[in-house]
C-alpha cells in the first residue's frame, strides 16, 4: 500500500513538472483539469492500470499545447504510450526519456523539437517510434539496432544528416521505415533487403547516392517504395519484376540510365510508377500495358524513343499519363515531344493516318426512377404490416430493376485510399465497430465515400468483411448501403461505400443538437421496412440482416434511410427458412428464439424492427435504464397505449 502512494506521488509530481513545462495551454485542458482537486488517474490524457493505479499511458495531442518536455518524465516508469503529437513543444527531447524501458509507443511528431534523438537502445520493447514533422537533426543513433520489437520508424521531415546505419538491418521485425525528406548521404545500405518484413520504404528527398541495392528487388511483400530526389545512379535490372505486391514505386528525380526491363509487367498490383526526371533511354515496353492496375504513370523529363505503346489502351484504370520532353513520335498526343501527333486541342499536327481514336470507357448505370401512387395518408404506430403490404407494391417495381441492371464496380486502390484518408487520419475517423473502423475520404476528384476497414488481426472481423463482400456484391436498393468498391490483401481489408452525411438514426435520436419530427420518423421507418422487404422477399437469395438497430440505419444527404452493417447477415438458401447460428447480435434487439436458441429467421429481422419502431417513436432504448425485471419497452408501450385507451 505504502509502495502504491511513492508511486502515485511520484507520478503526480512528475505530470505537475509537465504542467508548469506548458507555457500555453489555449484550450485551458491541462491548466484547468490536472488539479490536486483529483485523482491524477481521472486528468484528461492520463491512463493508469486498474490493479495498482500507475500511469501507462499519457495522451494529450492535438491540444495545441505549447513548452518543453521535462527531465522528470522519467518517474513515469511505467509508461507504455507517450502521445504529445500535432501540438507546438519545442527544444530538446530529454536523456531521461530513454530510461523509460516499458514504452511501446512513442509518439512526439508534427511539434518544433530540436537536437539529436535520445539512446534509444535501452528501449527493448518499443514498436512504434514517430518523430517525424521536427526540427531534428544529428545521426539516426547507432544503438537503434537494438529495438528488436520496432515495427514503425517515422523519422521523416526533420534535419537529420549522416549516413544511413546498417543497424536498421537488424529489425527484423520492421514494417515502415520512412527516411524521407531529411539529409541523409551515402549508398543505400545493401543489407535492407533482408528486412522482408518490410512494407512501405520511403527514403525520397534525400542525398543518397550510388545505385539501388540489388538486395531491394528481392523484398516481394513491399508495397510502397519511393526513392525520389536523391541522386541515384545505375539501372533497372529485370528484378524490379519481383515486386508483384508493390502499389506504389516513385524513382523520380534521380540518375538512373539504361532502359525499362520488360519484366515491368509483372507488376500487376502497382498503381502508381514515376520515373520522370532521369536519363532513361530506348523505347517503352509494350508490357506496360499489362500492368493492369496502374493509375498513373509519369515518364517525362528522359531520353525515351520510339513510340507510345498501342498496349496503353488495355489500361482502363488509367487516369494520369505524363511522357513529356522525350523524343517520342507517332501518335498519342503530349506536349513536349515535337514529332508527337495527335488532336488539335493537345497543341500537335494531325496524323496524317486513319487510325481510330481509343478513349476509356466509363458505365455508368443509371437506375430508372418510379412514381409510387397510393400514398396512405394516416398510418398507426405499430401497424407494422400496413406499411409492409403497402411498400411491397412498391418494391416489386424497383426490385425488377434492381435484378436486371448489371453494376461494375469501380477498382479502387489501397493507394488511393490511404491519399484519400490522409493515411487514415484519425480526423477522418466517423465511426468505431467491434470489427473495424470507418473513415471519411475525399478522393482528388472531389468525390466523398467513406471506407470501412477491417481489423486484419481479428479472425471474426476477417470472417465479417467476407460475409459482407457476399451479400453487398450482388443487391442494390435505394435503401441499402451502396458499395462501391473493396479493397482486399493479406494485411488489408476494406469496403468503399457511400457516404452518408447525416449520420445514422442512434445519433438523430439521441443527440441534444440533432431532432426528427414525426414525419421524418416515420419515413425513416418506411424506409427500412422497404429495405427489410427487399432482403427477405425481392431478392434470388433470402437475406437475414440479423443485427438490425438505430446505429445501423444511416441517413443520406436527403434524410433518406440505408440498412447498413451486414457483417453477421445470413444467407438462406431456396427451400430454407430458418438457420441455427452462434453469433448474437446486439442485446434488447434480438428476438427471443434468436438469444435462447441462435434460431435465425426472417421473424428476428421483423422483431427487431419492430422494437426500433418503438425505440424511434419513444427515444427509449431497449437498453434503458428504466427497464428492469419484468418491464420491457414492449411491455412499457402496450402499457403506455392501454392507459391511454382507458383515459379515452
Amino acid at each position: 500500500m505504502e509502495k502504491t502512494c511513492y508511486y502515485i506521488l511520484a507520478y503526480q509530481f512528475s505530470l505537475f513538472v509537465l504542467k508548469s513545462h506548458v507555457n500555453l495551454d489555449p484550450y485551458g485542458i491541462i491548466t484547468s483539469n490536472w488539479t490536486n482537486s483529483s485523482s491524477i488517474c481521472s486528468w484528461i490524457g492520463v491512463t493508469c492500470d486498474l490493479r495498482n493505479h500507475r500511469v501507462t499511458a499519457l495522451n494529450i495531442s492535438h491540444m495545441s499545447l505549447s513548452g518543453t518536455i521535462p527531465p522528470q518524465i522519467e518517474n513515469l516508469s511505467f509508461l507504455v504510450s507517450l502521445d504529445l503529437s500535432f501540438n507546438l513543444f519545442s527544444g530538446v527531447i530529454p536523456q531521461q526519456l530513454s530510461l523509460l524501458h516499458r514504452l511501446k509507443f512513442i509518439s512526439l511528431q508534427n511539434n518544433s523539437f530540436t537536437g539529436f534523438i535520445p539512446k534509444v537502445g535501452n528501449l527493448s520493447s518499443l514498436v512504434k517510434l514517430s518523430l517525424h514533422m521536427n526540427g531534428l537533426s544529428g545521426n539516426i543513433p547507432l544503438t537503434i539496432n537494438y529495438l528488436q520489437k520496432l515495427q514503425g520508424l517515422y523519422l521523416y521531415n526533420n534535419n537529420m544528416r549522416g549516413s544511413i546505419p546498417e543497424g536498421l538491418c537488424d529489425l527484423h521485425s520492421l514494417v515502415d521505415l520512412y527516411l524521407s525528406q531529411n539529409n541523409f548521404f551515402g549508398p543505400i545500405p545493401e543489407c535492407l533487403g533482408n528486412i522482408t518484413s518490410l512494407r512501405d520504404l520511403s527514403l525520397e528527398s534525400n542525398m543518397l547516392t550510388s545505385s539501388i541495392p540489388s538486395s531491394i528487388w528481392r523484398l516481394t511483400d513491399l508495397m510502397y517504395l519511393d526513392f525520389s530526389s536523391n541522386s541515384l545512379i545505375g539501372f533497372l535490372p529485370p528484378e524490379i519484376g519481383n515486386l508483384l505486391k508493390t502499389i506504389l514505386i516513385n524513382l523520380s528525380m534521380n540518375q538512373l540510365s539504361e532502359s525499362i526491363p520488360s519484366t515491368i509487367e509483372n507488376l500487376i498490383s502497382l498503381n502508381a510508377l514515376s520515373l520522370a526526371h532521369n536519363l532513361l533511354k530506348g523505347s517503352i515496353p509494350d508490357s506496360v500495358g499489362r500492368m493492369i492496375s496502374l493509375i498513373s504513370i509519369d515518364l517525362s523529363y528522359n531520353s525515351l524513343s520510339g513510340s507510345i505503346p498501342k498496349s496503353f489502351e488495355k489500361l482502363q484504370y488509367l487516369d494520369y499519363l505524363n511522357v513529356s520532353f522525350n523524343a517520342l513520335r507517332g501518335e498519342i498526343p503530349t506536349g513536349g515531344n515535337d514529332a508527337l501527333c495527335g488532336i488539335p486541342r493537345f497543341n500537335v499536327p494531325l496524323c496524317n493516318n486513319n487510325v481510330s481514336k481509343h478513349m476509356p470507357r466509363m458505365k455508368n448505370v443509371r437506375l430508372a426512377l418510379f412514381i409510387v401512387s397510393g400514398v396512405v395518408l394516416l398510418i398507426s404506430l405499430l401497424s407494422l404490416a400496413f406499411i409492409f403490404v403497402r411498400y411491397k407494391r412498391k418494391n416489386q417495381a424497383i426490385n425488377g430493376i434492381d435484378g436486371l441492371v448489371p453494376t461494375v464496380p469501380e477498382r479502387i486502390s489501397y493507394y488511393e485510399l490511404l491519399q484519400a484518408t490522409e493515411h487514415f487520419s484519425e480526423t477522418n475517423l466517423i465511426g468505431m465497430g467491434s470489427f473495424g473502423s470507418v473513415y471519411k475520404a475525399v478522393r482528388r476528384d472531389g468525390k466523398i465515400f467513406a471506407v470501412k476497414v477491417f481489423n486484419s488481426l481479428s479472425e471474426a472481423a476477417c470472417i465479417s468483411f467476407g460475409v459482407e463482400c457476399e451479400v453487398l456484391r450482388n443487391i442494390r436498393h435505394r435503401n441499402l448501403t451502396n458499395v462501391i468498391s473493396s479493397c482486399s490483401n493479406e494485411d488489408f481489408k476494406a469496403l468503399v461505400l457511400q457516404y452518408m452525411p447525416n449520420g445514422n438514426l442512434d445519433k438523430w435520436l439521441y443527440s441534444h443538437n440533432y431532432c426528427l419530427d414525426l414525419m421524418q420518423r416515420l419515413n425513416i421507418m418506411i424506409d427500412v421496412a422497404c429495405a427489410l422487404e427487399y432482403l427477405h422477399h425481392g431478392y434470388s437469395i433470402l437475406i437475414v440482416h440479423c443485427d438490425l438497430k438505430p446505429s445501423n440505419v444511416l441517413l443520406d444527404e436527403e434524410m433518406v434511410a440505408h440498412v447498413s452493417d451486414f457483417g453477421i447477415a445470413k444467407l438462406l438458401g431456396e427451400g430454407e427458412s430458418t438457420m441455427h447460428t452462434n453469433t448474437l447480435a446486439t442485446m434488447g434487439y434480438i428476438a427471443p428464439e434468436y438469444g435462447l436458441e441462435g434460431l435465425v429467421s426472417t421473424r428476428c429481422d421483423v422483431y427487431s424492427y419492430g422494437v426500433m419502431v418503438m425505440e424511434t417513436f419513444t427515444r427509449k432504448k431497449p437498453s434503458d435504464d428504466m427497464f428492469d425485471g419484468d418491464l420491457t419497452l414492449k411491455n412499457w408501450v402496450q402499457s403506455s397505449l392501454n392507459n391511454e385507451s382507458s383515459i379515452e
